[in-house]
């Protein structure tokens, strides 16, 4: 396939949305607060990149980074606790924001649960976040991943004791095996790629995912984004940091959003390209170095809320990332520094490459980027495949001429 930069753009003036109340900053602070109370806790930086926004000629740009999660190196944990903790409390009968890390844990809840099993599918970060939760609350936990998965990453889950291996399957086909092992043996499939009739756990993951949008927010003092970049696999983590600012911002206010994705996985973009009302799924191997977002066919929560107050959507090749980890990873003098994976610098890539390129300008005025826009972009990986990455950032792979 021609790789290119795409874009769709998708009005939004006077269409009511769908409600996204559950992923508000109202409920987003009592996601964080179950969060907050792991030993592990703490908020990641805020990484704040003046310099870079003064030379791309922009007023402000933000960069959550999310490699220091947890000690995980990514952001996928904070679904996937949060996922597990809903499961439990429900089992329970109680409601999340009742419970803590410590009460969970406890051996009297491992008694009265029995032997749990969760199973999911994974590129990586996502199976490493359910391994390490199912792993500290004393259950068991069964990791598929999808062909050309990163060995690192393979035996960063298994040495949180799961039961991991690397399949001959492209992602979705792995969400399938895992669903239908999880039918099979009883297990307790967690996973953020929702469809009918299993919305709730994919649901309890998206809310996860916005301590991220609520801390960053917090982290920001009072200064307002007015352009947000999230990129895309299925699309929830997106869905959910979409939904948590048309909540927090409401109508007119709500900040321009932007989705990225990788030309060979842009399963989103074809969905809103169509705007028919329905997804459009993407098929084949999507051997795409943003691996993390490699997957044909979008999340339904996410999609409904992405459809309903996103602006423009993006499809790019795999140099545009690479040239975002090699921004990222080398600041000019005085902005911080963030080591950001393929996945996670895909919408700092677009931000400078549709800033810098002046045959993109027509794409810059369609984003509505000024000298007044202070961006805010969620880099949601560090290095989790390190022999990538310094492939990319060391040795000059995927050039950006």
């Amino acid at each position: 396939m021609q790789e290119c930069i795409k874009a769709v753009h998708l009005e939004h003036a006077g269409e009511p949305g769908c409600d996204v109340r559950r992923f508000g900053p109202e409920h987003a602070k009592k996601v964080q607060k179950f969060h907050e109370s792991f030993p592990e806790y703490t908020k990641t930086p805020l990484a704040h990149l003046s310099n870079l926004a003064k030379q791309l000629g922009v007023a402000d740009i933000y960069v959550k980074d999310e490699s220091y999660r947890f000690g995980l190196n990514a952001f996928k944990v904070l679904g996937g606790s949060f996922c597990i903790g809903s499961y439990i409390a429900e089992k329970l009968g109680k409601d999340i924001s009742e419970l803590s890390y410590e009460e969970i844990s406890k051996k009297e809840v491992r008694d009265k649960l029995g032997d749990l099993t969760f199973v999911t599918a994974t590129d990586g970060n996502h199976g490493r976040g359910i391994a390490w939760t199912a792993h500290k609350l004393g259950f068991k936990s069964v990791v598929y991943m999808p062909k050309g998965s990163a060995l690192e990453r393979l035996n960063n889950i298994k040495a949180l004791g799961a039961d991991a291996s690397i399949t001959d399957l492209n992602y979705d086909d792995a969400v399938r095996l895992a669903n239908r092992m999880a039918e099979e043996k009883g297990w307790i499939m967690v996973q953020d790629t929702a469809w009918e009739g299993y919305e709730s756990i994919p649901g309890w993951i998206m809310e996860g995912y916005t301590t991220m949008a609520y801390e960053a927010v917090e982290q920001m003092k009072g200064v307002k984004p007015t352009h947000v970049f999230l990129q895309a696999g299925v699309g929830a983590m997106s869905g959910a940091i979409t939904g948590f600012f048309a909540d927090l911002y409401k109508g007119d206010e709500k900040p321009v959003i932007t989705i990225v994705e990788p030309n060979k996985a842009d399963c989103i973009f074809r969905s809103a390209q169509a705007n028919d009302g329905n997804v459009h799924c993407v098929g084949g191997d999507m051997n795409t170095i943003m691996a993390g977002l490699a997957c044909g066919e979008p999340c339904t929560i996410g999609w409904k809320v992405i459809h309903d107050y996103a602006d423009n959507f993006i499809s790019m090749p795999d140099w545009v990332a690479a040239k975002g980890m090699r921004v990222l990873g080398n600041p000019l003098t005085g902005d911080d520094k963030v080591i950001s994976g393929e996945s996670g610098a895909a919408g700092a890539g677009f931000v400078t490459e549709v800033l810098q390129n002046e045959s993109l300008d027509w794409l810059r005025k369609q984003l509505k980027l000024d000298e007044n826009s202070r961006i805010l972009c969620f880099s949601t990986e560090g290095d989790t495949d390190r022999e990538n990455y310094r492939k990319i950032v060391w040795d000059g792979y995927y050039p950006s001429f």
